[in-house]
């Protein structure tokens, strides 16, 4: 006795096995000409809670966490001050 194959099953199969190899391109390390993350340096440096609160409001508003904000801000100050 032979099953009947249900062809909704394979189509959400298909679509399972598309999303997954996806996921595992985007994922994975190797290829896509993108350059190797570095491992990130832990730094410190002082400033005033009030000046701290400002910037994590603004950084908020963008989206960012601190430590993104942080990165995006000495990024953006490079790119502006990199030929003076």
């Amino acid at each position: 006795m032979a099953l009947k194959r249900n062809p909704e099953d394979s189509i959400q199969y298909d679509e399972e096995i598309s999303v997954t190899s996806k996921a595992k391109q985007l994922f994975t390390s190797s290829g896509s000409g993108k350059r190797k993350a570095e491992t990130k340096i832990l730094t410190t440096f002082s400033i005033e809670p009030s000046f701290k609160k400002e910037l994590e409001d603004l950084f908020a508003d963008m989206g960012l966490s601190w430590a993104g904000g942080i990165r995006f801000s000495l990024k953006e100050f490079l790119k502006k001050y990199k030929n003076q």
